[in-house]
């Protein structure tokens, strides 16, 4: 019989032993042999991802949030084993943009009777060699998520990211240098760059519609709004899924960009803060990964 892996973050969960149950008695059903690596951390998961594969599996559940995905997707990049999601934590940007079910049981049902697609991901070099699925950041994005902290996060959800950014609003801009692939530095004083495979933001908001998780480029968003009134015109054109662009929103393709800034900012990828820096390099893997979607 096949294996399939279970790579949970256990602090997500109320109850951890339920889940594992209802996961074991999915797997069974299905004549599948359930393997579990129990995470502390999102960052165990890379691990635990590459024991699962060398273990011989043939399907890796990623149960967790942003970072647990991350991390699995990483161990799981040019293997061919399919990842299946099951969305534990506050943004799940992700698991939103590959449109799985946000309730762990559904999520589970899908991975098991789902369909395989091979999506890219993106890799920031100078980080270790991380790999990202969704989108990383340098400036206030990053500011953003450090702020809400995993406690807000755990209390009040992705309204948790809502609450540090109006905090977040006045941080000063910066002079950040953009360089798209060959063409010439872009130099932009703005709040934050950011570049996405996957355009949501926490809460459903998609910040960067063109963005498509297989279409072999990076979407990145340059955010310049200068004052009270840029931040109202630009949060009502993400919330309406407005494609225009102007000196506050720039949206543009490539599939490297290299993000220098003149101080060390926050940064992070898929929701995790890395060390800051004055750079933030990324360049796209097309279909790097195959994942389970729902049938």
């Amino acid at each position: 019989m096949a294996l399939v892996a279970f790579v949970v973050n256990r602090t997500l969960l109320r109850d951890p032993g339920r889940f594992g149950e209802h996961c074991r008695a999915a797997a069974q059903a299905r004549g599948w042999v359930p393997w579990f690596g129990l995470a502390g951390a999102a960052e165990d998961g890379l691990e635990l991802a590459c024991r699962a594969v060398a273990a011989g599996a043939s399907l890796v559940f990623a149960a967790g949030g942003d970072g647990t995905v991350r991390a699995c997707a990483q161990a799981l990049a040019g293997s061919g084993v399919p990842m299946a999601i099951v969305p534990l934590g506050t943004a799940n940007l992700t698991a939103r943009a590959l449109g799985v079910p946000a309730r762990s049981e559904l999520a589970v049902e899908a991975g098991f009777g789902g369909r395989d697609r091979t999506i890219d991901l993106a890799r920031v070099e100078g980080t270790s060699g991380t790999w990202f699925a969704a989108m990383a950041g340098i400036g206030l994005d990053a500011a953003v998520v450090a702020a809400a902290g995993e406690q807000l996060k755990r209390r009040f959800g992705w309204a948790a990211y809502a609450a540090a950014g109006m905090r977040k609003l006045t941080t000063p801009p910066h002079e950040f240098t953009v360089c798209l692939d060959d063409a010439e530095p872009l130099r932009r004083r703005a709040r934050c760059v950011v570049a996405a495979n996957a355009g949501l933001l926490p809460g459903g908001f998609t910040l960067l519609p063109g963005a498509s998780l297989d279409d072999g480029l990076l979407d990145v968003g340059i955010l310049a709004p200068s004052g009270a009134w840029d931040w109202i015109r630009l949060a009502g054109r993400v919330l309406a899924g407005d494609r225009r662009q102007d000196r506050a929103l720039q949206r543009l393709q490539a599939r490297r960009v290299r993000i220098s800034a003149d101080a060390v900012l926050p940064r992070q990828v898929d929701g995790e803060i890395v060390p800051p820096g004055r750079a933030l390099n990324v360049s796209v893997c097309p279909r790097a990964l195959t994942v389970r979607l729902p049938g």
